[in-house]
């Protein structure tokens, strides 16, 4: 699903010696400023992956707004703040930043604890959904309530919605050696989806959720709790070694066109024709 996230990273006290100020002693001798920041982005690809990539870097970010707060010098801490949050939001997965710019040594004649301005800021919006296509399939355990608990997983990432979901056939297990009756048969389904995830963060996704349900890589071919493969991207096409969309051997599964056309009449495979075709065609 899409939306305002509720996740957020906070910095907090961050102490920077600035020469911001209108009084020319401000400038010389320069005084001490103190940076609070709020940052509102999605943490869940962070939280299953473990990977610093996939979320962002918070000391990195620290360093960033010291070199502004001690460089250039400005008159005004709000355009100091605006700065700092220019800066943050520079990064597309912080969609929303709250920048507080303390002053605890301003040239005020009076006794005062604190001075401060605060500003909150958002990044641009999301791009539009685009349109995916996903294969679901479980052949241990309990493979219905494996599927149903991964669609509900998918449609809980926060950039991913789920539009339809195929009826779920049984169909016989396929090895490298061809269709295997003494495996246990599997549970196929297709999924259909929104997204504004890049396509290498979608599949990332996928493997998590993968994980999550104990799938385990030990044999290709192999049987498996959860296997979810990622079929259409929009009518992107991509070629690299762990990723290659349209998925290349889509156009030859029944266990995929069967359900795709079940939930999507009108589907079509890019590069390859239309589903009820590509099916019509199969043995």
């Amino acid at each position: 699903m899409t939306g305002q996230w509720d996740d957020e990273i906070r910095l907090r006290g961050l102490r920077i010696r600035g020469r911001h100020g209108v009084l020319p002693e401000e400038r010389e001798q320069g005084q001490d400023f103190v940076i609070d920041l709020d940052l509102g982005l999605d943490l869940s690809l962070a939280g299953r992956s473990d990977d610093v990539a996939d979320t962002v870097h918070y000391g990195e970010l620290a360093t960033r707004i010291a070199e502004i707060v001690a460089g250039e010098p400005v008159d005004l801490i709000e355009t100091l703040a605006e700065r700092i949050a220019a800066a943050v939001l520079e990064d597309r997965r912080v969609l929303r930043v709250r920048v507080e710019v303390h002053k605890p040594q301003a040239p005020i004649p009076v006794a005062f604890d604190d001075v401060s301005v605060s500003l909150v800021r958002s990044g641009s919006p999301l791009p539009d959904p685009v349109p995916v296509v996903l294969a679901l399939g479980s052949n241990l355990g309990d493979r219905e309530a494996t599927l149903a608990a991964a669609v509900a997983a998918l449609d809980a990432v926060p950039g991913i919605q789920v539009t339809g979901a195929s009826p779920v056939i049984e169909t016989a297990a396929l090895t490298a050696h061809g269709v295997d009756a003494g495996k246990p048969a599997y549970l196929n389904q297709v999924v259909l989806a929104g997204t504004a995830l890049p396509a290498r963060d979608l599949l990332d996704v996928l493997l998590a959720i993968e994980q999550t349900h104990g799938r385990e890589r030990t044999e290709r071919w192999g049987d498996r709790t959860l296997d979810l493969d990622l079929i259409a991207y929009g009518g992107e096409r991509i070629d690299e070694p762990d990723l290659r969309v349209p998925h290349p051997e889509a156009a030859s599964r029944r266990f995929v066109l069967e359900p795709w056309l079940a939930v999507d009449p009108d589907a079509v495979l890019p590069g390859a024709g239309r589903v009820a075709d590509l099916l019509a065609e199969l043995p």
